[in-house]
């Protein structure tokens, strides 16, 4: 009787190519669904991080660099037409640090900002002239 019953737990136990492959599949579905799952849980709080930090597209490597960064970063002392074309359009800066940083004023606090009125540095301090 033990020797029947160990021959079928072991049919039971012994799975085809086909099955497996359906399991495989079925795993992969699981996996997929878990990822975009994850996948929106991340890219939530970037947007939130974003947001929180005023970070700009420049800032986290796409797209090309505007405003006073730019210029700090190709080391010119000219404007270029962008960067007067893209003041026109927003402005001119109504805060700057001592690094190149400009901020309108307009939407959320950039970091740079939050830091110097943290170091005690005031928004008249940050102004600019």
């Amino acid at each position: 009787m033990l020797r029947i019953s160990s021959l079928f737990r072991m049919q039971i136990m012994t799975k085809t190519f086909l099955q497996v492959q359906k399991q495989i599949e079925q795993l992969q579905k699981e996996a997929e669904q878990l990822r975009r799952k994850e996948a929106d849980g991340v890219l939530s709080r970037i947007k939130d991080a974003i947001a929180v930090y005023g970070f700009t597209a420049a800032d986290l490597g796409f797209g090309k660099a505007s405003g006073q960064v730019a210029l700090a970063k190709r080391g010119g002392g000219k404007k270029s037409r962008k960067f007067t074309e893209s003041v026109a359009a927003t402005g001119a800066p109504k805060f700057r640090d001592d690094q190149g940083n400009v901020w309108s004023g307009r939407g959320p606090r950039p970091a740079w900002f939050k830091a110097a009125l943290e170091s005690g540095k005031s928004a008249d301090d940050l102004r600019a002239k």
